[in-house]
């Protein structure tokens, strides 16, 4: 039971990876990695590594800001962009 759920965590942190921003990657990321050091670590369950890992990996993820502090972002074709304050993406 712990191995299918290490692993269909893993599954679900692959699929989320394509996330636009940097906090949902980071999230789905974590969360993973996680999963297996709680299914590894006694006293520790798969699912309470996988929340304190993907909480962790959104902190990271939020982290990515540039020197002006806007969140940068990727296009679904790979381009680079931010949200400006009137809701509009500027790309690079």
């Amino acid at each position: 039971m712990r191995t299918s759920l290490v692993v269909l965590t893993i599954g679900l942190a692959v699929g989320l990876a394509g996330c636009e921003s940097k906090i949902g990657r980071g999230a789905a990321i974590g969360g993973a990695g996680g999963a297996v050091v709680g299914a590894v670590v006694p006293g520790l369950s798969t699912v309470e590594g996988a929340a304190i890992g993907a909480a962790g990996g959104a902190v990271v993820g939020a982290l990515d800001k540039d020197d002006e502090g806007r969140q940068w972002y990727r296009d679904e074709y790979g381009n680079r962009y931010y949200i400006d304050k009137d809701g509009r993406r500027r790309y690079d």
